[in-house]
């Protein structure tokens, strides 16, 4: 049997505040396997985007261990975890993160160029025309719509084929229509990319397309339902 793709191990996440320590991941046990999908529900402060961070490698546990596509992320340093990222993850925000001074095609070249590929543009052509932006490569991200802009941050996501693609609340800040969208090109282009998807979501209804649901309260997983 293969081995899981992200294990975590007693995972705690304590932060510090006024009123004294946050206790925010309370010991976390998951495995999940290669090519599943993830869904991270639960109520506003849960913990659900803190434990996407977790297993993305933007936020590094207080304990436990962190394995995640053979790396112990737990044990590596700011450098060897953005090497970790750009290698091997991509991600997918509420509100975009695109660099407003760049072009569609040149957003989505950025995490190619930076590893010295020197078939970043055509592959960030590529990517685009897949996701439906063949014909807005040279928009900058404020001409381009809410969804469009959506659009690019997946196919940046996805342009270095990463293992894993974890997206957090991906449909928040788009209306219905829009959002079903950007879901079909999200399952549609991680199944193509064979990449596990792990992505934090409110909506019931897009949870229950992924394999499993993973149901979060204060900090602990308290349901894990397979679909059937």
């Amino acid at each position: 049997m293969a081995s899981p793709e992200i294990k975590l191990e007693a995972v705690r996440l304590t932060l510090a505040s006024a009123a004294g320590p946050v206790d925010i991941l309370r010991g976390i046990d998951l495995a999940v396997e290669p090519g599943e999908t993830i869904g991270l529900i639960g109520p506003s402060g849960s913990g659900k985007s803190t434990l996407l961070s977790v297993m993305a490698g933007l936020e590094k546990p207080t304990s436990g261990t962190v394995t995640v596509a053979g790396h112990g992320l737990h044990a590596l340093d700011e450098d060897r975890l953005a090497r970790f990222r750009r290698d091997h993850v991509g991600i997918v925000f509420q509100s975009f993160h695109l660099i407003p001074t760049m072009t569609a095609l040149e957003n989505v070249s950025v995490p190619l160029e930076l590893a010295g590929d020197r078939a970043a543009r055509a592959k960030a052509r590529a990517e685009l025309e897949l996701v439906g932006l063949g014909h807005r490569l040279d928009h900058y991200p404020a001409q381009l719509s809410g969804g469009e802009q959506q659009r690019v941050a997946l196919a940046r996501a996805l342009v270095a084929s990463p293992r894993i693609l974890f997206a957090d609340e991906p449909t928040g800040n788009l209306d219905g229509k829009t959002g079903e969208t950007i879901v079909e090109l999200l399952f549609g282009l991680g199944r193509r990319h064979g990449a596990t998807l792990v992505l934090v979501t409110h909506d019931p209804g897009l949870a229950a397309r992924c394999d499993r649901q993973l149901r979060l309260a204060d900090g602990l997983v308290v349901a894990d339902e397979r679909r059937p």
